[in-house]
């Protein structure tokens, strides 16, 4: 049986008496689009480092293609797409120089595709690097990214710099990698960015691995939002004592409130209230995402 492309198990990364990642599992099943969300500082850049063998874990194993990163055979990358967080690009070479030198390192690929992507990504291939704005050197790097169509791609705050119909161009990307059978591992900040595209996410913490649950579910467990308006006074008591309601707004006739679960009990217990408009909001992941960090949302 073929193993995972992607494998972290057990994984703690320390860095002196700062705090790093502390036992990360996470498994990328082969032509899986995977979310890994967190926080500036949660912990997602040094696990991916782990993941690529540019650190070396304290403790744990990863493995990339069935191969340990930490073990020093980097063929393994000949098959992996990098973005990185922060793209470091040669500032006096051109955009065409640096697909050159990439093409050369790599070996053959295929050109006719990497044209393709700077067409559809209208990537600027005549300046020089360091004239280029943040959103066209990101351009330039999706497609270094992507060029030789790799089994694996590890893709770090993909989107940072672009405009919104490029976004939804590199979302397109994404499900034609997967349709493809490769495998996407796309960390992010920016929950609405991976909820459109990926079908599994996993959320770090202050370094460790708090959530790791398919985007179905979790839609599920995230509350919903119900706003009520009456043209009477009310007694928002029989609501708030619901399983799974949370009152955020009980004010004279303006009601706001939260629930998880099914949807049955709330409406059993607003419609001997005769409102006169319901609002209802489906769940968000952005709502569940801040009540798992709260106020806490430092790491390394």
């Amino acid at each position: 049986m073929t193993s995972p492309p992607i494998v972290a198990d057990h994984l703690t990364k320390r860095f002196g008496h700062d705090r790093g990642i502390s036992d990360v599992s996470l498994v990328v099943e082969q032509g899986e689009l995977f979310g890994f969300l967190g926080p500036n500082g949660a912990g997602k850049s040094t696990t991916i480092r782990c993941l690529l063998g540019l650190y070396r874990p304290n403790t744990g194993q990863a493995r990339v293609l069935g191969t340990d990163p930490a073990a020093g055979d980097a063929a393994f990358l000949a098959q992996v797409g990098y973005l990185p967080g922060e793209l470091r690009l040669p500032e006096r070479l051109t955009g065409a120089e640096v697909l050159a030198a990439f093409r050369r390192m790599r070996g053959a690929h295929d050109t006719a595709y990497e044209s393709g992507l700077v067409r559809r990504f209208s990537v600027e291939l005549d300046r020089p690097i360091g004239t280029l704005s943040k959103g066209n050197k990101q351009k330039l790097g999706l497609v270094l990214a992507f060029a030789h169509r790799p089994q694996v791609l590890v893709l770090d705050e993909p989107t940072s710099g672009l405009d919104p119909l490029l976004q939804d161009e590199f979302a397109a990307l994404l499900r034609e990698t997967a349709a493809d059978g490769r495998t996407v591992l796309l960390s992010s900040h920016d929950l609405d960015e991976v909820q459109r595209v990926v079908q599994r996410v996993a959320i770090i913490r202050s370094g460790r691995i708090v959530v790791d649950d398919t985007v179905a579910s979790l839609r599920a467990a995230a509350p919903r939002t119900v706003e009520l308006t009456f043209d009477h006074e009310v007694d928002a008591q029989s609501l708030a004592a619901v399983p799974g309601v949370t009152m955020t707004r009980p004010i004279g006739r303006h009601i706001v409130l939260t629930h998880t679960g099914s949807a049955g009990p709330v409406l059993a217990a607003i419609a001997p209230m005769q409102p006169d408009t319901i609002t209802a909001r489906p769940a968000d992941l952005e709502e569940l995402f801040l009540r798992l960090y709260g106020e806490d949302t430092d790491g390394n």
